[in-house]
């Protein structure tokens, strides 16, 4: 009997937890969709049970958590990288952020349940949830379940719709495999659920098809230089490293191909900073001989400094300059560290040069008959409505990256996936260039044409593909889809205070 009600009272937490860490199978480097539409459904059969609010809040919670602690387990290699130091924070960091990342899943289950005893409304609220999830505190999208479907048919939606309205399309899928009917309609429903199984299955599997990419005239190099980060800005190391990316700069190209006509470094790959850097600049711009040469390097600016990218003409001088405006919190700044300051407490502010001060937004780069370029530095490539927020539409998007704190795991393969999903919503060629790996040429379909793996030191010598047409989610962001949840979710909330109104009405005229 102890048993028996142990599982009658925890079971459905229990279940949506593991669950949960099964649908994180989905996100790399496991990369099974199918194992994370499982769990989406057996999430929506959770919510047909007659469980209250809180109840209901508590099992998102414990599915939130399952699949955040393994799809977010990346973040404990930045600790291990002087352990001694900072490994006993990892499991602390683990689990924060895990269920800082639940709190969002479980507001959705809490919410849908308040507004209906079906289980529908979670389609409505999860979809929301997920959305406010990029927005709100500067966002953290990651492992978006959209994120899963990048090398599918499936994937090739985010061009119409964004991830936001892949996840809208596969909860629905989610929910209507979860349904349950009696009587007459059993049959003919269950039929339909096979019919729409076997079609998600084949949409999840088949790889996406497109077209072949169009190659422009123009041909880049991309430097993957395989710094380890405990080395990375060891004094005795430093040179090294510098000339290990000249050495690749000026390395010779194959037999019958091109120069190229632009060289592409990765993140912080310049070990001084930039206003200081003096004749290491005509350096960089000898070994490329005279190429322009794109590369990130820190900048200072008064008390200020700034995580920047800077484009280098054929004598070195930096011509171009954009510094990141979408900073990491507590990787790159504390927030309110400003505010502090104003109290004397200036050892967490950016404006006192602790950590990193936001650039003014994002901008394109004139490469001129290369044409215009969006950058975006590491985490920038993480946000899809912040790469289609300039007023003009750029032709590439380049993105430089050190995702060496992040280990040779997960995290580089999914911040990987992310890069391949803003060229798939964009319809524009990526060129992402990242320290240790992964270096990738890119095109609008999302698809890799070049890439370097983890771990390994070497270039990327290809043509430039050109971009697609402007594509529908290019054009329209978020906004409708945003428009359409919160008409849904107005629907919804009178419909239950409709429907509480007529129950309590009876009860107290009673």
């Amino acid at each position: 009997m102890v048993q028996r009600s142990f599982l009658g009272a925890y079971g459905p937490f229990v279940i949506a937890a593991i669950a949960g860490a099964v649908s994180a199978l989905g996100q790399a480097p496991y990369d099974q969709p199918l194992a994370l539409m499982f769990g989406l459904t057996v999430a929506f059969a959770l919510m047909q049970l007659p469980r209250s609010m809180m109840q209901m809040a508590l099992i998102g919670a414990a599915f939130g958590c399952g699949y955040f602690s393994l799809a977010l387990a990346w973040i404990t290699e930045p600790f291990m990288i002087d352990a001694d130091r900072y490994g006993w924070m990892a499991p602390f960091a683990l689990v924060l952020l895990s269920v800082g990342m639940a709190l969002f899943w479980a507001l959705a289950f809490g919410a849908a349940r308040a507004l209906s005893d079906r289980a529908w409304p979670l389609i409505v609220t999860w979809t929301g949830a997920e959305m406010l999830r990029a927005y709100i505190l500067t966002g953290f999208p990651w492992a978006s379940p959209a994120q899963a479907f990048v090398d599918s048919m499936v994937g090739q939606g985010l061009s119409w719709v964004g991830p936001h309205g892949i996840n809208l399309a596969m909860m629905c899928v989610a929910f209507a495999l979860s349904h349950a009917a009696l009587g007459r309609g059993r049959v003919i429903l269950r039929t339909g659920q096979i019919a729409l199984a076997l079609c998600t299955v084949a949409l999840i599997t088949l790889p996406a098809n497109a077209p072949p990419a169009s190659m422009s005239a123009h041909h880049i190099r991309m430097i993957q230089p395989n710094v380890p980060q405990e080395l990375k800005w060891n004094p005795d190391y430093v040179r090294t490293f510098f000339e290990r990316h000249l050495e690749l700069t000026a390395q010779a190209t194959e037999q019958g191909a091109p120069w190229p006509d632009l060289v592409i470094w990765p993140e912080s790959a310049l070990p001084w900073r930039l206003e200081g850097a003096g004749p290491t600049l005509g350096m960089i711009a000898s070994a490329a001989a005279g190429t322009p040469v794109i590369l990130g390097a820190n900048r200072g600016q008064g008390t200020r400094v700034f995580n920047a990218l800077a484009l280098l003409d054929s004598a070195g001088l930096p011509v171009q300059v954009y510094d990141k405006h979408h900073i990491v919190p507590f990787g790159e700044y504390i927030p309110l560290g400003g505010l502090l300051s104003r109290f004397g407490i200036r050892g967490m502010a950016a404006t006192e040069g602790d950590g990193f001060s936001r650039g003014p937004g994002p901008q394109l780069l004139d490469l001129g008959p290369l044409g215009r370029a969006l950058p975006l530095i590491c985490y920038e490539a993480v946000f899809a409505h912040d790469v289609g927020g300039t007023e003009d539409r750029p032709d590439l998007l380049i993105q430089i990256t050190n995702d060496a704190w992040f280990g040779k795991n997960s995290g580089p393969q999914q911040h990987f996936a992310q890069a391949r999903m803003r060229a798939i919503e964009q319809g524009l060629p990526m060129l992402r260039t990242a320290n240790t790996g992964i270096s990738a040429v890119i095109d609008p379909w999302g698809r890799v044409l070049h890439s370097l793996p983890l771990g390994v030191m070497g270039i990327i010598d290809a043509p430039l593909p050109l971009p697609r047409d402007p594509t529908i989610y290019s054009v329209t962001g978020d906004k409708p889809l945003f428009l359409f949840l919160t008409m849904l979710l107005c629907v919804l909330t009178i419909r239950a205070r409709r429907y509480r109104k007529n129950i309590d009405g009876p009860q107290a005229r009673a």
